[in-house]
């Protein structure tokens, strides 16, 4: 090992260091250290590139520090960034206009995480049973979701979650969830009653480890939903925007929820932004002083928004998935037997079933982040691919034939 090579490997050890002492422990990340980025690729602390396959979890989908996002988020910059909602701002509007009309919907309740958009829309939900269909007792109201689904780690999203990790040692649980099995429509129509206001599903589970449900799914849930007078809401913030082929995961199946959460790609891998949108018979359920954020639609973020917004309605970057995803599947596909179990997913989202034999996920990931390669295992033995759209087909055969040595190295 060289003089410089130890430099380098020090000032590595020393920024694990100090993360591990003075930032909370609530992610376990790979030992790396980014320092910069541009398109697919992240340059850490010593000079070193690494293709990115995860994207920040689909919140990167048109690449680092994309030219279009950044020209708007330094314009805007020297504009104005914050005033809060107690005034109106010049961005606000023409962004919520414009998402609106991509959702073919009416109105958007801006928000700043996903997790936040979440948890808007339950509340949204809950407030229209009420003022809208008529629940007689708030009390006796539920919202069903599916098993093993991920919305978040706030309080009231865990208390719906199957992952104990997350639930664990954070009781009292907030009630009215109703979990039925993910992809199981039926099961879904036994447990819907008079006082259920929403049926809240992610169209293709991330966390989980990229789980498309069966083709019959989705219109059914739609169906049930139009019939019983429930109200869909779709968690898109993962699987939106342009990362399974469509601008919605929803579209594959020809299905419109009543209510979109987005977050994540929306601020364009720059700032958070997150929202809720639906019809107005929905959101004007909500009344000043109900519901609040002192940062959501700030004007830098709806700036922001509106430039992904228009990137969205070119449709290059669905395009994009679509073909290139064809191929990272395919490519995929070719290492089961040799390490690979499943492959699953739509477009340039890919959750890789790995033989436990070779090693858990996280140690896959490790050997893939020695040579270069980033991404991040869920579930013990699943690689999730999810690398930013701009990724070309050489880079995605570069990545895949790493995967293959170290399944070989492993074997």
């Amino acid at each position: 090992m060289t003089i410089l090579e130890t430099m380098t490997t020090e000032a590595t050890d020393t920024a694990i260091d100090l993360d591990h002492r003075h930032v909370a422990h609530n992610y376990s990340p790979l030992p790396v250290v980014a320092a910069g980025a541009e398109g697919a690729w992240i340059t850490d602390i010593e000079g070193r590139r690494y293709l990115d396959c995860l994207a920040a979890y689909s919140a990167v989908n048109f690449g680092h520090r994309n030219p279009e996002v950044t020209a708007t988020a330094h314009a805007q910059l020297d504009a104005v960034t914050l005033v809060s909602r107690a005034f109106h701002s010049d961005r606000l509007a023409p962004f919520c206009a414009a998402l609106a009309g991509l959702c073919g919907k009416d109105m958007v309740l801006p928000m700043n995480s996903g997790a936040e958009a979440v948890e808007s829309g339950i509340k949204v939900a809950r407030k229209w049973g009420v003022d809208v269909k008529g629940v007689e007792d708030p009390e006796s109201s539920n919202i069903v979701v599916a098993r093993n689904n991920f919305h978040g780690r706030t309080t009231t999203i865990i208390s719906f979650s199957d992952d104990d990790t997350a639930r664990r040692g954070f009781g009292p649980y907030t009630p009215g969830f109703r979990s039925v099995p993910f992809g199981d429509a039926a099961a879904m129509a036994d447990v819907v009653d008079e006082n259920t206001v929403a049926v809240l599903l992610e169209p293709i589970q991330g966390e989980a480890g990229i789980i498309v449900p069966p083709d019959d799914y989705l219109p059914r849930v739609r169906a049930l939903c139009t019939d019983r007078n429930v109200l869909m809401i779709a968690d898109e913030i993962q699987s939106g925007l342009a990362r399974t082929g469509r601008t919605f995961a929803c579209d594959h199946w020809d299905v419109v929820p009543d209510v979109y959460l987005l977050g994540k790609a929306l601020g364009g891998g720059v700032v958070p932004l997150s929202a809720v949108v639906a019809d107005r018979d929905v959101l004007e359920v909500l009344h000043p002083g109900e519901h609040g954020s002192t940062f959501g639609g700030n004007p830098l973020a709806a700036a922001i928004g509106s430039t992904v917004v228009e990137i969205l309605r070119r449709g290059e970057f669905q395009t994009r998935s679509t073909e290139l995803g064809a191929h990272l599947h395919s490519r995929l596909r070719e290492l089961i037997g040799r390490g690979v179990v499943e492959v699953r997913g739509k477009g340039l989202w890919a959750g890789v079933d790995i033989d436990p034999v070779h090693g858990s996920g996280k140690q896959i990931s490790r050997m893939l982040a020695d040579r270069g390669v980033l991404v991040k295992d869920t579930h013990g033995s699943t690689l999730r691919f999810a690398p930013p759209l701009v990724i070309t087909a050489d880079e995605i055969d570069w990545a895949v034939h790493l995967l293959g040595e170290v399944l070989a190295e492993t074997a």
